[in-house]
């Protein structure tokens, strides 16, 4: 199988000022356009995190979104992925931005 084949899940946490600045509202927005599903929330310590499931190829896509471009007024200093797995399914039915 191919690297951009099948499906797959990833958990993420992204560092810098992203919150205050619509960052899980564009990354709802960003996941809906590649056709992902999952989660993002906003945490404790000031950062946003989530898990994002779908074809290897646009998880690609939004990772290197959430490194690299945020929304508008954020400021990344990081993004951090970890619990990266394949998937026969998908776990989620849309990508939610939870409380």
């Amino acid at each position: 199988m191919a690297e951009d084949e099948g499906l797959v899940s990833v958990d993420y946490e992204v560092f810098g000022k992203v919150q205050g600045v619509f960052f899980r509202k564009y990354t709802q927005g960003e996941a809906k356009r590649l056709g992902l599903v999952g989660w993002v929330q906003n945490t404790s310590h000031g950062t946003v995190q989530g898990q994002i499931q779908g074809p290897t190829a646009r998880v690609r896509e939004l990772q290197e979104w959430l490194r690299k471009i945020g929304s508008p007024q954020s400021r990344i200093s990081r993004a951090e992925f970890s619990n990266e797995k394949k998937i026969q399914a998908l776990e989620h039915k849309e990508f939610q931005i939870l409380k």
